[in-house]
């Protein structure tokens, strides 16, 4: 059975039963606690958490999943992968454990001609918490299986938690016996042996105090207990279709088949190294789907959280072909095939190739040139071991090589071989699980500030949501709901003091989509609230933080809630220039242009986008002229409510981790299909309202990844009359035309540039006049002509291009030493310049640099003819030479 008709079985089975099918939502939202989606309950989160009420009972997907703790592990077990694909079925306070274990065992023993999947039922074992003997006796009644077929399990397999407080309860698995091939009779720890694909979670908990995952309190039952189910897709899909692992089925295989073309090496060929080779094989196959599937969504390759997780996805499928022998580009090869099988169920994967591809192959260039580079410190580093007569490079050189320059360890251990070298693992492992472990600690310290929405969330469930009337009108007459300080309730707010507001109705916008939160006032009988920042803490209640400017507030009188007009009209202008400039992109650059980001204020606008290379001037000034041109053309601007998938039919574009509503968007347009996003934002009735759009910078923003800023509205006329003004000075200054401006400034810096050169050749001559003034005025030290000089204000290479001549200088014959000491700007640098005659009495130059470093407060050294180095305190310099003398007259005296 091939993995899309699992996928439809798994669906049908649960709509049969009255469950409404909910799409995957992307991997990326918007959760402190989370870089990816990594289970299929997270987008319904804030149903179980009681934050939002649940449009439907039950619900039913198949959730695009990526889980990164294990990536060491892909490919050495069958458990392991990054991307995978968790089915699910859910109950909001509907139906619990006896009819969640009918529909999952119905499913799973079903024959396959009646719509299930077949498993037999005497190789499956279900699991329990140990401490739920409910479940034991539920699954002895819908199975009938006998009670040694359930196996017991303790918290740290059969509990589930967030690992923060808030709902849990017991879980039931579903595993399957594989045969004693796999282990030990009756051992459910050997989980290759019995298999968990399904997994039953009882939500019936309220959990406090959570220590961790198997140390917390239960405070007591929730009000409504749920459903939360995960059933691996790819583990069921191994089972299915006869093969040994997840990297076998039928939509990653084709990679490794690719793979075994390209590289010549054959998968599963036995042996020491075929298994090498096979744990490579399945590390390509499964890191190009997930690399892909995580471009897809909005990723791109970056130094630091999701982008770091991809960049090391995408080296590491590299590294992998590499390893197996394939030195030109993989991706081109090997990531087409991933798109063609899953992009069977994921048809923007088609839609979306160009910039998928873009990005893709782009990070694998740059990683070859890592590599490239990379092999070069790593010969460094091997010289430097094997001239010391060492043979082992050390965890530290290995661990910077995988550090800093991504260089994979893997590559290092088949180097060094080569170099007839061996590697500090213990020491490089040591230093990675040291990294590892302040990873864990910013991860739980991240954790550990899940926002406790539950005082947002009483008030919500007191009062109702807000009515919002930000699209409507710009002041209301309002009633305060809820007044606190520091997250909790307070009677009163004096002069000064800053709290948070909760109004019956507001025409306040609330920070979202990029645009920040609206200004204004909001006025009760003898004083006034400055609004300070509008957001939304749960859905559908609008929460004002404020500071009393004069009156003591206390709720209960009437409220005059306006907000500042001329920031509204900004604030429109801004992000109704988003959508253009965004539009202008696609259309200068290619609809591969697409935003990863945005943020805008009242007469700024910052928008970010995927694109690997810098915008020329040319591109520029057509995304200008564009967007402008938009502008003058004073296109309307509507919008209107829709589902989703209409809206995306229509050709509405979704921003990448964005999260959006299942039932109703809100899709704007400007220009009709010029450009159509799904958007909450307020925007200008005509694109000429904007004003102007005038691009202030264009910059990198991380690999992959641009950044374009803008003004518009009075803000961009302003900047626009600065630069006016300083064309005017400048005209005024040079006398010409603007039209010659440009022109006249080019002039003149040719000019200055060629007075600098004759400037340079006049001081270069002066400073060489010198040298025969300085070698006629030698001082005689034991037989050795010593020049010790002073040159304030030359630099590095003004000193050493007068040591050398002055060395040269010197009486033929004779030993001879020169140092030179300049400085500029309080920085010294020190020349010593020393003839063969010298160096045979015993007088270095990298000695002497080396002896009078530390007194310029800094280091040198060389050869024992010319040496350099540089310092920090010029004070000491007369010091300095001094000691020159003092070390001649020693070495020439012995």
């Amino acid at each position: 059975m091939d993995t899309a008709e699992i996928r439809r079985r798994f669906v049908a089975h649960f709509e049969r039963a009255g469950h409404t099918p909910v799409p995957s939502a992307s991997l990326l939202l918007d959760d402190p606690n989370l870089l990816f989606v990594n289970a299929g309950m997270v987008p319904f989160k804030p149903y179980f958490l009681g934050q939002e009420t649940p449009p439907y009972d039950r619900a039913t997907s198949i959730q695009k999943c990526v889980r990164t703790p294990d990536i060491e592990d892909v490919g050495k077990t069958t458990r392991h992968g990054t991307f995978f694909e968790m089915c699910g079925n859910f109950s909001f306070g509907d139906y619990f454990k006896e009819r969640a274990i009918e529909l999952a065992w119905d499913l799973v023993t079903k024959s396959v001609a009646d719509g299930g999947w077949g498993f037999p039922e005497d190789k499956l074992y279900p699991s329990v918490y140990e401490d739920d003997p409910e479940a034991v006796e539920l699954w002895k009644k819908i199975t009938g299986l006998p009670d040694d077929r359930i196996a017991r399990l303790g918290k740290a397999e059969n509990y589930w938690s967030m690992g923060v407080p808030g709902p849990g309860g017991p879980c039931s698995e579903i595993l399957i016996d594989r045969g004693s091939a796999y282990g030990a009779d009756g051992d459910f720890s050997a989980e290759d042996r019995y298999l968990e694909f399904w997994n039953l979670v009882f939500m019936q908990d309220e959990l406090s105090a959570v220590r961790s995952k198997t140390d917390f309190d239960i405070s007591g039952s929730l009000p409504k207990k749920n459903i939360d189910t995960g059933m691996g897709l790819e583990r069921v899909a191994f089972m299915t279709q006869g093969v040994e692992n997840m990297y076998e089925i039928d939509v990653m295989f084709p990679v490794i088949e690719r793979a075994m073309e390209l590289t010549g090496r054959r998968y599963g060929a036995g042996g020491a190294q075929g298994h090498e080779d096979d744990v490579r094989f399945r590390v390509v196959a499964d890191h190009v789907r997930s690399a892909m599937m995580l471009i897809g969504d909005g990723v791109t390759p970056g130094n630091e959280g999701r982008g770091y997780v991809l960049r090391r996805l995408l080296r590491r499928a590299v590294r992998s072909v590499r390893l197996l022998g394939y030195e030109d580009p993989a991706l081109p090869e090997l990531m087409p095939v991933s798109r063609d099988k899953m992009g069977e169920t994921y048809t923007e994967l088609h839609r979306d190739w160009d910039r998928i591809a873009q990005v893709a192959f782009a990070e694998e260039d740059a990683f070859r040139k890592t590599l490239q580079a990379g092999t070069q410190i790593f010969d460094l580093a091997a010289r430097d071991v094997k001239s010391g007569g060492g043979t082992l490079l050390s965890g530290p050189q290995a661990f910077a090589l995988h550090d800093t320059y991504g260089f994979p360890i893997d590559l290092t251990l088949e180097m060094a071989s080569e170099a007839g070298l061996s590697v500090d693992q213990d020491g490089f492992r040591s230093l990675m699980l040291e990294q590892r472990e302040r990873a864990k600690a910013d991860a739980r310290a991240k954790k550990g500030q899940h926002a406790d929405t539950s005082v947002y969330r009483g008030i919500l469930d007191a009062h109702g949501p807000t009515t919002w009337l930000a699209y409507e009108t710009l002041e209301t007459e309002s009633s305060a709901l809820a007044l606190l300080s520091g997250g909790a309730p307070t009677p009163a707010l004096t002069a000064g003091q800053v709290g948070e507001l909760v109004l019956d109705r507001t025409p306040f916008y609330a920070e979202s989509g990029g645009q920040v939160a609206d200004a204004g006032t909001i006025t009760f009988d003898g004083g006034s609230l400055e609004v300070l920042d509008v957001q939304r803490p749960v859905r559908g209640l609008v929460v004002h933080q404020v500071r009393v400017l004069d009156g003591e507030f206390v709720p209960g009188s009437p409220l005059h809630a306006r907000v500042d007009p001329d920031w509204r009209t900004g604030a429109r202008q801004a992000h109704s220039g988003t959508h253009v400039v965004h539009a202008a992109l696609r259309e200068v650059l290619g609809p591969t242009a697409l935003q990863s980001g945005s943020y805008n204020r009242p007469g700024y606008l910052r928008l970010d986008f995927g694109w690997t290379s810098g915008l020329s001037p040319e591109q520029l000034h057509d995304l200008e002229q564009v967007s402008n041109q938009a502008l003058r053309a004073d296109l309307p601007v509507g919008w209107q409510y829709m589902t989703l998938s209409e809206a995306k039919d229509w050709g509405a574009i979704a921003l990448f981790g964005e999260t959006y509503d299942n039932t109703q968007v809100r899709v704007v347009e400007i220009g009709g299909p010029w450009s159509r996003e799904l958007c909450g934002g307020t925007h200008v009735d005509h694109s000429s309202q904007i004003g102007t759009i005038v691009l202030t910078g264009e910059s990198s923003v991380g690999s992959g990844n641009r950044r374009i800023e803008a003004l518009t509205g009075v803000e961009g006329f302003a900047y626009l009359a600065r630069e006016r003004d300083v064309v005017a000075q400048l005209t005024g200054l040079l006398k010409t035309q603007p039209d010659d401006l440009v022109g006249r400034v080019g002039d003149l810096v040719e000019k200055l540039k060629s007075a600098e050169k004759e400037i340079e050749k006049v001081r270069v001559g002066q400073l060489l006049a010198a040298a025969g003034q300085l070698a006629a005025a030698a001082q005689d030290v034991n037989g050795v002509q010593v020049v010790a000089h002073r040159a304030d204000g030359a630099g590095g290479g003004d000193v050493r291009t007068l040591a050398l001549d002055v060395r040269g200088r010197l009486p033929a014959g004779q030993p001879g030493a020169v140092v030179v000491i300049g400085a500029v700007d309080g920085k010294v640098a020190v020349v010593a310049a020393v003839n063969d005659e010298a160096r045979s009495r015993g007088i270095s130059a990298n000695g002497l640099v080396r002896a009078i470093g530390p007194l310029v407060g800094g280091k040198g050294g060389g050869k024992d003819d010319v040496a350099q180095g540089g310092g920090t305190d010029a004070s000491r310099i007369d010091e300095a030479l001094a000691l020159v003398i003092t070390e001649i007259a020693r070495a020439a005296g012995a």
